[in-house]
């Protein structure tokens, strides 16, 4: 645990298995909102990534997982603030590669707009950088989770589809939504401008369902960044890193290694 702008921060980090010479390169992991924690990376890309030779590191956002709950401070601008100070914390002072899912990449691609000299590569999993047309979307579903997630027959339908796990997931969601302001929070951004998007310079891997979040227009990321490249997974929704995890992961792990050969080189 690490103290971070106030809240007590949950993180794992995960040395790299046989790293070579020099100082391994650095993956860190932002997970998503809601049901989310650092428990979907750390179960699906952590170890593999760190038997690649890389170090691993994740961390609970704050409100989720095992970190502290305050009641306000919720825009893109303090998960930003957080993930600095993590890395101040923990000693991480290079580059560091990004991964983000759904929300983590959206945080992402705003910590490489304030610090670009802080990240070496973005991979993004059906995720989007804070615009205009995010913030609009992640208000619209913001909005449905709070008018559905209350339901006692929606939860219900939770635990007979997905079973109990998955339901308590859900009543933990709810709790967080009461307790804070996350869902007035977050769709305010602040919001990336053009010139702020252009500092997104690093190399970028956009990982997609089809079926996803992006399905109307898979592309739309790639246009907005300088070095962006789509990779789309046919038959698939937005819960892509765990129902296709053996597909994410090769594609993360070609991604990173052909990153760390080209700083190499």
């Amino acid at each position: 645990m690490l103290e971070v702008n106030g809240v007590r921060t949950h993180y794992q980090l995960l040395p790299a298995r046989d790293p070579g010479a020099g100082e391994p390169p650095v993956v860190v992991f932002v997970h998503g909102l809601g049901y989310d924690s650092l428990a979907s990376f750390w179960l699906t890309l952590c170890p593999p990534v760190a038997a690649a030779g890389m170090t691993a590191l994740a961390y609970d956002l704050r409100a989720h997982g095992r970190t502290g709950r305050p009641p306000t401070g919720y825009r893109l601008s303090d998960f930003v603030d957080d993930l600095h100070a993590l890395l101040d914390g923990v000693g991480v002072a290079g580059q560091v590669h990004l991964v983000g899912n759904s929300f983590g990449g959206t945080l992402a691609f705003s910590f490489a707009a304030r610090h670009p000299h802080r990240v070496a590569s973005i991979t993004s999993i059906e995720a989007e950088p804070a615009t205009a047309s995010w913030a609009e979307k992640m208000a619209r579903t913001l909005g449905g989770v709070v008018d559905g997630i209350a339901r006692e027959e929606y939860l219900a339908w939770v635990s007979a589809t997905f079973g109990a796990h998955h339901a308590r997931l859900a009543r933990a969601a709810h709790a967080l939504i009461l307790a804070t302001s996350i869902v007035e929070e977050v769709p305010s951004g602040p919001l990336l401008t053009r010139a702020e998007l252009a500092r997104v310079s690093c190399p970028v891997l956009s990982i997609l369902g089809d079926q996803g979040f992006q399905s109307d227009d898979p592309l739309a990321v790639a246009r907005l960044l300088a070095r962006c490249r789509t990779e789309v997974i046919e038959g698939q929704g937005h819960s892509v890193l765990v129902e296709r995890h053996r597909t994410v992961r090769s594609m993360v792990l070609d991604f990173l290694g052909a990153q760390a050969r080209r700083a190499a080189a």
